[in-house]
């Protein structure tokens, strides 16, 4: 394409964000584009050079390779939420972790990142390079940085639609955040931001479904459950429940901290929390 040319060519990529716009895509693929691109006289042939251009221009963003988010630059287009950004990065999603914290209303801290709760059979985006951030799930878009936690899929559940500003999201609910804090701390915050949300949420959690997803998701996450709970003072019969659950071995109650303190051998935990730990 000659430098005569290519403006002619922008001002029709130009043209092409406002026919996204008009038809609501905010967040589009290539193909999108490419299906809108006759309404607009933008040839085939010329569409990845007027995507180059309007990237460089900074009329939209790329998200991933394929996928582009219109810039609020567009006249009448506001910010695309970081949540919604999500949802079109990785299918499932959900919101999740020390995100869906937050957004419960479950801690004052300011999450590190949006965390993103999907499967282990559909693939994140990745980095080109190698780095230890990106095999670790980290991706930026801008000046946000997003973190999936892939887990198996019969383990994907507890999940619910809401709003976020104007963006419809999945989002994990209030009693599969909890857990969450409790089977992976590193994502919540620590054990102890965890602890704190079940202190927040006390009188809101459905103690029926959260030990419910418990028990789906295994006997050291019902186990950690029914030590936070009684705990916390909680006189719900399903606490008993809990208890009576067969296991083999002490688990830690913070999976992320050291392997000492006392062993509670009601709950078959080794309460290794700082305050609780003996030297």
């Amino acid at each position: 394409m000659t430098s005569r040319t290519r403006p002619k060519q922008t001002l029709v990529g130009i043209e092409l964000v406002r026919q996204l716009a008009y038809e609501g895509d905010r967040i589009f693929t290539t193909d999108r584009a490419r299906e809108l691109a006759p309404r607009v006289g933008l040839k085939d042939s010329y569409l990845g050079e007027a995507l180059f251009h309007l990237r460089q221009n900074g009329w939209i963003v790329p998200l991933r390779r394929g996928l582009y988010a219109l810039s609020s630059s567009v006249p009448g287009i506001s910010d695309t939420h970081e949540f919604e950004v999500a949802m079109a990065l990785v299918q499932p999603a959900a919101i999740s972790h020390w995100s869906a914290m937050s957004y419960h209303g479950l801690t004052e801290q300011t999450p590190r990142g949006v965390f993103v709760l999907t499967t282990t059979e559909h693939s994140v985006p990745r980095l080109q390079d190698d780095t230890s951030s990106n095999r670790d799930g980290h991706y930026p878009v801008g000046e946000v940085t997003y973190k999936f936690v892939q887990v198996r899929p019969e383990r994907y559940f507890g999940t619910q639609q809401v709003w976020v500003g104007d963006s419809r999201v999945y989002m994990t609910d209030l009693e599969r955040t909890l857990l969450d804090g409790i089977s992976m701390p590193q994502y919540c915050g620590d054990f102890g931001e965890a602890i704190h949300a079940f202190e927040v949420a006390m009188d809101r959690v459905d103690i029926e479904r959260i030990a419910n997803y418990a028990e789906r998701l295994g006997v050291t996450i019902s186990k950690r459950l029914g030590w936070v709970l009684e705990h916390l003072g909680n006189q719900s019969p399903i606490i008993e429940r809990l208890a009576s659950i067969p296991i083999k071995g002490y688990r830690m109650l913070d999976p992320t901290g050291a392997r000492k303190g006392p062993c509670n051998s009601r709950w078959m935990i080794q309460e290794n929390l700082p305050g609780l730990v003996t030297t």
